[in-house]
């Protein structure tokens, strides 16, 4: 099989009741479930910060959750705390079918750079990894679900796309946060970089 799915931060935190809810987060579950089911190759990623990451608001004296700032690697969003490592906000959702993955990727580690993509971190620059054990299984092509449409889903998507790899994203086994009009940008960027919108 050159197929795989990419299942992006099924995450308590993420889904309503977490500390960074998106909404409707947990309606997709039982469809993530039946397209798991459906393919040979799955990969799990997960939002995985250690207390205290630069990118929540709690980390800069006089910010708030969704303000904007300036760091080494440019804009970063900041956020509620959420997804700490260990915590039960950063578990899978307890619907979602783990069992059937091959690998999960955990991103968002480094306490110093966020990594919204499943295959790089913010800086554009550091590899999670994920690429070169899809090329090592021989897998060219990717279908994307998940949370949050406009931030992981979209960095994920159009990091693949730009890396050669054919990527269709399933739109309603997403769900996103659309601060600001990010999802219309979202589709229009994933469209530009050759992402199918299904």
């Amino acid at each position: 099989m050159t197929q795989a799915l990419i299942v992006i931060d099924v995450q308590n935190d993420f889904c309503p009741g977490g500390a960074l809810a998106v909404p409707e987060g947990d309606q997709i579950v039982p469809g993530i479930n039946a397209l798991i089911a459906a393919h040979e190759t799955v990969i799990l990623t997960q939002d995985w910060h250690p207390a205290g990451h630069s990118s929540f608001a709690s980390s800069h004296a006089g910010k708030a959750p969704m303000e904007l700032i300036e760091m080494p690697y440019g804009p970063q969003v900041l956020w509620p705390d959420h997804c700490v490592q260990g915590s039960e906000g950063a578990a899978f959702h307890k619907d979602l079918n783990t069992n059937r993955a091959d690998l999960i990727i955990r991103k968002g580690f480094n306490p110093a750079i966020d990594s919204y993509s499943a295959l790089f971190e913010n800086d554009q620059k550091t590899p999670t990894g994920l690429e070169g054990y899809l090329r090592s299984r021989g897998i060219t092509d990717l279908v994307m679900v998940g949370l949050a449409t406009d931030f992981c889903v979209n960095f994920s998507a159009v990091d693949a796309a730009k890396q050669g790899f054919t990527v269709t994203v399933k739109q309603d086994l997403c769900r996103a946060i659309d601060f600001d009009g990010s999802l219309a940008a979202a589709q229009a960027g994933m469209k530009a970089a050759g992402v199918t919108l299904a």
